[in-house]
């Protein structure tokens, strides 16, 4: 019986070579990425140091709580690369105010402790994970390129001269010994590099509690918060547009009474008004009732759903979903919120010509991004801007996510694009 195709890709995948190759290239990938945060922190230790020495002048006194936020910002960008590759860490929270106080904190303690480990060793193994596989693949094709360079000008990768195949052969076998050396060493220098973060950066014992005590609370006020503003908003719905038509129908049908004795031509006329502000009625009832739980997520699903207010949109919109599995219907609903509210935002005040709406499952998590070509300026509070959306919009917005123990980034800079990314918490 012949194994087909899809099992043999299978078999392959599933063997020693494979999973080496897969933890090599995660291993360079996180040792590069590394350097995202190493290169900073060494930039802020120098900058540090500075502040340091000039506080016996008094200037140093006055930089030094702007610095330690700016350590407190860098270290929360280290906790969030270290979660990416399953390290749980909780953010630091906000800096003490005064300088007595940050630096009796426990946790800003620790990050001065954890930012010469990452600026030095970080960067140092951050730069050899990066350059073995550069190296590894220079030399191992030396033989290939080296006859391209120009005559006159010294080809040798190394302090040696080249002057013949036999040479050229040294320098594939040394790039050969740099690509073992890289499957060897890059996963330990990647959990060398990860360490001091993952020691450091944790919070300090009896910390953890304390601070996911905080999370839920500020979570409560949250969900608190988009309820009142939902019941709000229906009850602005239901006074503005309903209840009007209905005291109009009230009054056009006392009017149509009256009439029936004084002047019965006019009664048809009123009828047929009474009649039209009724079905007007009726058709904002249903908008109030379907804006709280929109039927078509329940008949189409979430994709369905997004494809609707994507052709509803004025601004051209693409729509890419993927998730396999539906879920909880809350979490859809608000996913579906967040996109009706950025695309209602981006059509009233960010110029943009074109939106693209993303949606993805990912573990236990469901990824919301709505990215526009407008002119920017979006925020969260004070006014409609100019921007691709209302302050008050996108706070409701803010607190439905955060009901949900969910997060927004929002980075909308003048000029644009508009970025929108959200996080949901979708386990079932």
């Amino acid at each position: 019986m012949h194994t087909s195709r899809r099992e043999r890709r299978a078999r392959v995948l599933r063997s020693p070579i494979a999973r080496t190759g897969r933890s090599t290239r995660a291993a360079v990938a996180e040792l590069a990425g590394g350097l995202g945060t190493a290169l900073p922190a060494l930039g802020l230790l120098v900058w540090l140091v500075v502040v340091a020495a000039l506080c016996p002048v008094g200037i140093g006194l006055l930089l030094a709580p702007r610095t330690l936020r700016g350590l407190r910002d860098l270290a929360d960008r280290e906790r969030r690369r270290l979660e990416r590759r399953g390290e749980e860490l909780l953010p630091g929270g906000e800096v003490p105010a005064t300088l007595r106080a940050a630096l009796a904190d426990a946790v800003v303690r620790r990050e001065l402790r954890w930012l010469p480990v990452h600026a030095v060793g970080g960067l140092l193994l951050g730069l050899v994970g990066a350059l073995l596989p550069v190296y590894a693949v220079r030399d191992t094709t030396f033989p290939l390129w080296r006859h391209l360079v120009p005559a006159g000008v010294d080809s040798s990768p190394w302090w040696w001269t080249v002057q013949d195949g036999r040479g050229a052969a040294a320098v594939s076998l040394l790039g050969l010994g740099w690509a073992v050396l890289t499957v060897v060493a890059a996963p330990g220098m990647a959990r060398l590099q990860r360490s001091a973060g993952r020691r450091l950066l944790a919070p300090p014992p009896g910390a953890d509690l304390s601070l996911r005590v905080a999370e839920l609370t500020a979570t409560r006020a949250a969900a608190l918060d988009a309820h009142v503003s939902e019941l709000r908003r229906i009850e602005r719905s239901l006074h503005d547009g309903a209840q009007n038509r209905l005291v109009g129908v009230n009054v056009l049908l006392g009017a149509a009474r009256r009439s029936l004795t004084r002047n019965p031509a006019a009664t048809d006329e009123l009828l047929e008004r009474a009649q039209t502000a009724t079905e007007q009625a009726l058709a904002e009832l249903r908008a109030v009732a379907r804006s709280v739980l929109p039927p078509v997520l329940v008949d189409r699903g979430l994709a369905g759903a997004l494809d609707g207010l994507a052709a509803a949109c004025p601004v051209p919109c693409r729509v890419e979903v993927d998730v396999a599995v539906r879920c909880p219907v809350s979490v859809e609903a608000t996913a579906y919120f967040v996109v009706a509210e950025a695309l209602t935002n981006i059509a009233r005040h960010s110029g943009a010509s074109s939106v693209r709406v993303g949606v993805r499952r990912s573990g236990d998590e469901l990824l919301v991004s709505v990215l526009d070509d407008g002119r920017g300026g979006a925020r969260f509070a004070g006014g409609s801007g100019g921007g691709s959306g209302g302050g008050s919009g996108l706070t409701g917005v803010l607190h439905r996510v955060r009901a949900h123990d969910g997060t927004l980034s929002l980075t909308s800079p003048p000029g644009g694009p508009t970025s929108l990314e959200v996080r949901l918490p979708c386990a079932s």
